[in-house]
């Protein structure tokens, strides 16, 4: 599915308005979306709220993928436009973050236009999170953890949190227009394994997709003709690395890669014998 980049850069986004991906001939250079859309807002089953274009690839991008499967409506908010990053224009990022949307099959793509390496806890950054989920009223959403070692990740993982809530809150931007949507359940994507996992999901069969979607931010990454400074991701055995933890964390329910996730409430699990008999590493 081709699609456009809707970028919400002057301030709080009006989000009464459709944003979905449009076809590229509606979109300007930059991929921003134009004005003319009518139709309603696309509700989401699931979104991933992340800081930079290629952060929800690297995270969770086997797990949009496995949901697309099942028939899920899937979509993407990138933060910033990435353009605190070493490697790469916004132009060339707002590019391929439309190529890796392709790859994923998302229904839809945001980018919030945060400034990047400055994303905080404000009004202003919780009020367009609160806008967007209520405009597509995601069943859950994906997000980083708050332990996470970059500011930006960290602060964003805050700012959805504060989002979550106050979009329960009818008196909460009552201006909008848009009112309360019932809160998203909240799982926080791992990086770090000092994090014990809530869940681990089983996406072997999506992994070469997953890479397939992490190539698409080429700009980002080793290349032996690039000319551009090098960088911890563009070193060239960081690809490896990912696909190593995929590993890794799928050893831990005897498969061959997962996605590992955190949740801070219980799980209500319906049938404990089918998830317990699942498979699953006794020695891990």
């Amino acid at each position: 599915m081709g699609g456009c980049l809707i970028e919400l850069t002057h301030g709080i986004p009006d989000l009464t308005k459709s944003l979905r991906l449009v076809k590229p001939q509606d979109c300007n250079l930059l991929g921003t979306a134009q004005d003319d859309m009518s139709d309603l807002p696309i509700e989401l089953d699931v979104l991933a709220i992340f800081s930079h274009p290629d952060d929800a690839e690297l995270n969770v991008a086997g797990t949009l993928l496995k949901l697309k499967s099942l028939g899920y409506r899937t979509g993407v908010c990138d933060m910033t436009r990435g353009e605190m990053g070493t490697r790469g224009t916004t132009e060339i990022r707002a590019k391929e973050a439309l190529d890796a949307a392709d790859i994923l099959k998302l229904d839809a793509r945001f980018n919030l236009g945060q400034p990047d390496g400055h994303v905080w806890l404000t009004e202003e950054s919780r009020t367009a999170v609160v806008r967007l989920i209520r405009s597509h009223r995601p069943k859950v959403v994906f997000t980083t953890h708050w332990d996470d070692p970059h500011p930006d990740h960290a602060a964003t993982c805050r700012i959805v949190q504060a989002a979550a809530r106050l979009a329960t809150m009818k008196r909460y931007d009552f201006e909008s227009g848009q009112g309360a949507v019932k809160m998203p359940a909240i799982a926080h994507s791992l990086f770090s394994r000092l994090v014990v996992p809530s869940f681990i999901v089983d996406v072997s069969s999506f992994v070469e997709g997953k890479m397939k979607a992490i190539r698409a931010h080429a700009s980002q990454f080793y290349s032996e003709k690039s000319v551009e400074p090098n960088t911890r991701i563009s070193e060239q055995g960081f690809l490896k690395q990912i696909e190593y933890r995929m590993r890794y964390f799928g050893s831990l329910i005897g498969v061959e890669a997962g996605e590992a996730f955190y949740v801070r409430e219980a799980l209500n699990v319906a049938d404990p014998v089918a998830l317990l008999t699942q498979p699953m590493n006794i020695y891990s």
